[in-house]
């Protein structure tokens, strides 16, 4: 997956994200203030920096002013919500704006977003043998098509992008289906039932008592 700095200098929301981050795949490396995040770049080339605004010594604007990222992408993480902060933020050249508090599947959703726009194409995923092109939005299963519906695909984007977390029902459904869909909560179970089968993942589509579900890789 990616190389990510994460800037912030409260140790547990640091340590949270960059769990959340490893869970999916990703390689983290810690900052908790601004010489720190410049000092990471001596040994460390990041895909992505996850940057809080108010840290210590040299704070998230004033290292966006002085380009100290060049061109990788960034991501601001603040408390600082305000409009005015948020396009002083963007115009400094991040990627995109989180607010706090923020749920980690949003931010995952983000971080790959943004690494999708700043990645070449041809994203695969590959587990057993089922891969998965995500650009190109192609599936094979042992080297032969699998043909899956466009919701279908939808929810095993969701399933790969959260991999080794527990997703409720509810939350595929805003996912995969979209927040204004008003169906019942079991057309998940049915779609998730139809992936397994189709792509030989009983072993690794899991189901999560009382939760959801989750892809185990």
């Amino acid at each position: 997956m990616a190389n990510v700095l994460i800037v912030e200098d409260e140790k547990s929301i640091n340590d949270l994200i960059m769990m959340n981050l490893k869970l999916v795949g990703n390689t983290c490396r810690q900052a908790f203030d601004g010489w720190e995040a410049i000092a990471s770049l001596e040994d460390f080339r990041p895909d992505l920096v996850l940057l809080d605004v108010m840290i210590p010594y040299k704070d998230g604007f004033s290292l966006m002013e002085d380009r100290v990222f060049g061109d990788i992408p960034v991501i601001f993480l603040t408390a600082k919500d305000s409009t005015a902060d948020k396009v002083r933020g963007l115009k400094l050249g991040a990627d995109d704006y989180i607010a706090k508090p923020f749920e980690a599947v949003e931010l995952l959703a983000r971080v790959e977003a943004v690494l999708r726009r700043a990645a070449p194409p041809d994203r695969a995923f590959a587990i057993g043998g089922t891969t998965v092109l995500l650009d190109r939005r192609i599936v094979t299963v042992d080297g032969e098509p699998a043909n899956l519906t466009n919701r279908e695909f939808e929810l095993l984007e969701a399933l790969i992008s959260n991999r080794n977390i527990a997703l409720s029902r509810e939350k595929l459904l805003d996912i995969a289906w979209g927040y204004d869909y008003t169906g019942d909560t079991r057309t998940v179970d049915v779609h998730i039932t139809k992936l397994r089968k189709k792509l030989n993942l009983d072993n690794h589509i899991k189901t999560v008592y009382k939760i959801g579900y989750r892809l185990e890789v």
